[in-house]
């Protein structure tokens, strides 16, 4: 005699083993329909399960963000149906729901193509439509291999040889079709919705091993409603017109090549991108107290092994051996304990800390090849990186100058807000629980000294301590993760950090580690997309172009140019034969902010005709004064204000 208890607290008791459905219907007509999964003490099962003991019971329905994974989910089988149904003689193999789609990886002698995706969605629907029962069946072993050998399905078969001894084999039938899967699954095809769609083909290698058969795999995206999939494909498309590889192309910033797997070819206009932020980053660091140092790129691989990044980051390092000397080095993957030994040069006091070191570190990290994504995730990158050396007492405090900081430089980028996660202890992990005990005890009173609202990111902390990750949410609702600060009471200890107390006694620092906006590579890439290449004036790696109306003005064109120069503009002289139109499409296509147009008149009464980029009407101005504008306009944020106040 079960007795169910729900969510608001009430319980129901009954008679015999009962379902998710029958409760349910119990509760209500309204939940009988809409509840589409159960969650039995925190489990989620097909709501067709039997319970037969005591058990905290609640439902998921539609409305429930949990269901867009089990309709995902779902339209992944329901994908493979559809595909064998067309298709004969193809091969399932794996097929999970991902961020905010799923995919199904297929053999069969011809790849997909993006023309085969209209006739197999066609099929999806007319399954979805006859609103077939999803039944859970447990299979013996054996039997389960031989059936999907006899099949010539021998990836299935495969993967349940694989499973461990005690996992229980479980397969799903929707109507004829069958499938291997662990569940829980919706009540039928029928609450999949229609609001899915298949977007693209790619390959893919059989468990991700090269030597492997490759597989060819269909993706596609499906939500609750049309509505969610309409905003979430008009989200893809303004993606799309904002992607940075695209951009870069257009504004001639930067190049990858084969050559140089994962690395970036900065071109002078995406250089001069770059050192914008660097310079503004090193301005912000130096009025904060920050000490910049520079730290070699080769180190021995004995100081990553006292450190413990050995043993958790080997396999993404680049290593070199030294034949000659029978050494081993590795590019550095990270600065953190490059730095420590910067601080144990010499014996440090109590009175010096808080120490700020910070380094525009470059790092290499190995990143397969199909995970590398134009200069948003690459091999070569480098952090504003900098370790707070403090004492325990000084973590609260230094977390609220940190994060004051990140606020200001986020919002000089043109991010308004953004979101912290406060990720724990991870299972593979150095230093005593006590030590873990102290620093997240540590972290999570800094944060509400900062003010700062966390959402538990569970079990995701560096191996050497816990950290808040600050998640900005870009212009079309993207979320990206920039900004880190661990608490770390572990490294200083490995590698032998101390300082002198007050009282002459020798102790460990605490080491904070910490970024703003992490890989350059990425936030440059992030700001791309965010701004779609239209930066504000003061990014811009043209902000200026000088365009000639015609040649007689060729002069007065070249005088303006060094003028804007001078006054420290980026100027870029178009005297070309092209007409002026042209030269304005040209210029309005590479996202250059300003064009001064100059002809005859303009050169005689010395001033220019100011046209802003996506607008149709032109200014005329005097010279002089179109100059102080821009050169106003262009001011980096955080030089206002003293600009300002030194007027």
């Amino acid at each position: 005699m079960p007795t169910i208890t729900l969510p608001d607290g009430s319980q129901r008791a009954f008679d015999a083993a009962v379902t998710g459905t029958a409760i349910a219907e119990a509760i209500g007509p309204g939940l009988a329909r809409a509840a589409l999964v159960m969650v039995v003490d925190g489990q989620e099962q097909d709501m067709a399960r039997a319970i037969t003991a005591d058990a905290q019971v609640k439902f998921i329905t539609r409305k429930d963000p949990a269901a867009l994974e089990l309709i995902r989910h779902d339209a992944a089988h329901l994908m493979a149906e559809a595909v064998q149904a067309l298709y004969p003689g193809t091969q399932v193999t794996i097929g999970p729901s991902i961020e905010n789609g799923f995919y199904y990886d297929f053999y069969r002698n011809e790849p997909f193509t993006p023309e085969d995706l209209p006739a197999i969605e066609a099929k999806m629907r007319e399954l979805v439509a006859r609103n077939e029962t999803f039944t859970r069946e447990e299979w013996d072993r054996d039997v389960a291999v031989k059936y999907f050998e006899d099949k010539g399905e021998r990836f299935k078969a495969e993967l349940i040889r694989d499973l461990p001894p005690s996992e229980t084999i479980t397969i799903y039938r929707q109507g004829a079709w069958l499938d291997l899967c662990r569940g829980p699954h919706l009540r039928s095809t029928g609450d999949i919705g229609t609001a899915f769609k298949l977007q693209k083909t790619a390959g893919a290698y059989w468990r991700g091993n090269a030597k492997n058969p490759m597989l060819s795999r269909i993706y596609g995206t499906a939500w609750r409603d049309q509505k969610e999939l309409d905003a979430y494909l008009t989200q893809l498309e303004e993606a799309e017109r904002r992607d940075h590889r695209r951009i870069g192309r257009e504004m001639d910033l930067f190049h990858i090549q084969e050559e140089a797997v994962g690395s970036i070819f900065w071109h002078a206009k995406g250089w001069k991108l770059y050192r914008t932020v660097e310079e503004y980053i090193r301005r912000r660091l130096e009025r904060n107290g920050y000490e910049e140092v520079r730290t070699p790129q080769l180190v021995d691989r004995k100081l990553w092994e006292k450190s413990g990044h050995w043993e958790k980051y080997r396999k993404n390092m680049f290593i070199a051996e030294v034949v000659a000397e029978e050494s081993t080095l590795a590019l550095k993957p990270m600065n953190c304990p490059c730095h420590v030994q910067i601080f144990k040069q010499g014996l440090r006091s109590y009175r010096q800390l808080p120490l700020r070191m910070a380094e525009f570190g470059s790092c290499h990290r190995y990143e397969p090849s199909g995970a590398l994504h134009g200069i948003m995730r690459v091999r070569a990158f480098t952090q504003d990186d900098a370790h707070i050396f403090c004492t325990e007492d000084q973590i609260a405090s230094e977390t609220v100058k940190f994060v004051e900081l990140l606020e200001s430089v986020y919002k000089d980028f043109g991010f308004e807000s953004f979101a912290v996660k406060f990720s724990d202890r991870p299972d593979e992990r150095a230093g005593a629980d006590e030590v873990w005990d102290r620093a997240e005890g540590a972290l999570k009173t800094a944060c509400e000294m900062a003010g700062v609202t966390t959402t538990l990111n569970q079990g995701e902390g560096a191996f050497y301590g816990p950290k808040l990750e600050f998640v900005l949410r870009d212009a079309i609702g993207r979320d990206w993760q920039c900004g880190t600060l661990q608490v770390d009471f572990v490294m200083p200890e490995r590698l032998d950090a101390e300082y002198v107390t007050a009282d002459s006694a020798r102790a460990r620092p605490v080491m904070l580690h910490r970024a703003i906006i992490g890989s350059f590579e990425r936030f440059l890439g992030i700001l791309i997309e965010q701004y779609a290449g239209r930066f504000p004036l003061w990014l811009a790696p043209t902000q200026v172009v000088v365009a000639t109306i015609v040649s007689d003005a060729d002069d007065y064109a070249a005088e303006v140019a060094t003028a804007l120069r001078a006054a420290g503009l980026a100027v870029e002289l178009d005297v070309s034969n092209q007409k002026i139109q042209a030269k304005i499409r040209d210029h309005s296509l590479h996202h250059v902010p300003n064009i001064l147009v100059v002809g005859r008149k303009e050169a005689e009464e010395r001033t220019v005709a100011l046209r802003r980029l996506g607008g149709a009407a032109q200014e005329i101005l005097p010279l002089q004064q179109a100059i102080a504008l821009l050169k106003a306009e262009a001011m980096p944020p955080d030089l206002r204000g003293e600009a300002k106040h030194g007027a």
